[in-house]
């Protein structure tokens, strides 16, 4: 009877608590911190939009509660509010080392969201104190694996890894790291800063150096490749000229050969057959009319007192194959030629 009688009078109160309390104590759950959980034990209490609640009877039995408005026996019921949307957490400036063994001052966000209420209450205490520690010690971890420039160069690389690594550990607390990103990175004193601008320096001036050996060789390669282009395109100037020449060449032995039968036909008769004799005599009137061209060329040039005579003056100029004697015969008989021919000209 006495058991019954507390509990009503527990009832009582707590319905009078309700029914007197302002409006600042039923909105308390709607101010919940988004990195860990708050209990209530309010008679009236609202579960905010966004936000997943558990209700414990004296300690056990954990009961969903969705956005909306809840009844609860402040003695009996215990309320967690968990806020399921994404949320930050800033992690100050850390010390820490890269893997060259610069030492740097990092800091920066972890962004996460709470996938699974359930285990964020009742898997792990003040969820949102853990994150953080997991998060300092992780980045303090993955920096230590980078070496400095990689970071200077590529932070995407290193916020990636770092997701990677915090996600895997906090997962199984039912939450989910959906990025980090680095805010602050630069060396932890003066001296390693100067350090680090004269070991840039140098590297910038090994590069110089690289990059202009490799002009140089560019421009050596450059030459060569002028060199081979150019001596390529003398050959080849050389190979059509020859192929010019040759095709000069067989067209003027074509025509030649055209003209020498035209007049073997003139020879021969309108109609008749070509007999190799008819060939034969064009192909001497064609020598004899280009021989009288070529003599009467020369003896029109200035300053030329030599006459070229026709028919047997022509052979004025002894053979190569004859011998010592018969040049000196033939040179006199032909001089006396020479001689009779000037005196009739007198």
């Amino acid at each position: 009877m006495s058991m019954q009688k507390a509990t009503t009078l527990a009832l009582r109160a707590g319905s009078r608590r309700a029914t007197l309390a302002p409006a600042a104590s039923i909105n308390a759950a709607m101010l919940a911190s988004p990195s860990g959980k708050i209990q209530h034990r309010d008679f009236i209490t609202i579960v905010p939009q966004g936000h997943e609640g558990y209700r414990l009877t004296l300690g056990k039995n954990p009961t969903k509660l969705v956005p909306g408005l809840h009844l609860n026996i402040p003695v009996l019921h215990t309320l967690q509010l968990v806020d399921l949307r994404e949320s930050s957490i800033p992690i100050a400036d850390l010390n820490g080392f890269t893997s060259d063994n610069v030492p740097v001052l990092v800091s920066g966000s972890l962004f996460f969201r709470v996938k699974d209420a359930y285990h964020a209450c009742y898997s792990v205490n003040n969820f949102g104190d853990n994150v953080r520690a997991i998060g300092t010690s992780a980045m303090r971890s993955v920096v230590g694996s980078f070496h400095y420039d990689a970071i200077i160069g590529d932070r995407n690389a290193i916020n990636d890894k770092l997701r990677a690594v915090i996600g895997n550990t906090i997962q199984s607390w039912g939450i989910e790291c959906t990025r980090f990103e680095i805010q602050t990175f630069k060396p932890s004193n003066r001296e390693v800063e100067r350090q680090l601008e004269l070991q840039m320096e140098a590297e910038r001036n090994r590069r110089k150096q690289l990059l202009d050996t490799q002009a140089a060789v560019n421009v050596a390669e450059g030459m060569k490749q002028k060199t081979i282009l150019q001596s390529e395109g003398e050959m080849q100037g050389q190979i059509n000229q020859a192929d010019g020449e040759l095709q000069a060449r067989l067209k003027e032995a074509e025509g030649f050969g055209r003209q020498i039968e035209m007049i073997a036909q003139a020879i021969a008769g309108h109609g008749a057959v070509v007999e190799s004799e008819a060939r034969v005599r064009a192909v001497e009137f064609i020598k004899e009319v280009r021989k009288q061209d070529t003599f009467r060329t020369i003896a029109k040039g200035q300053g030329n007192n030599t006459y070229f005579l026709p028919g047997e003056a022509s052979g004025l100029i002894p053979p190569v194959e004859m011998d010592a004697t018969q040049r000196w015969v033939r040179s006199m008989q032909d001089k006396r030629k020479v001689d009779q021919v000037a005196q009739a000209a007198q």
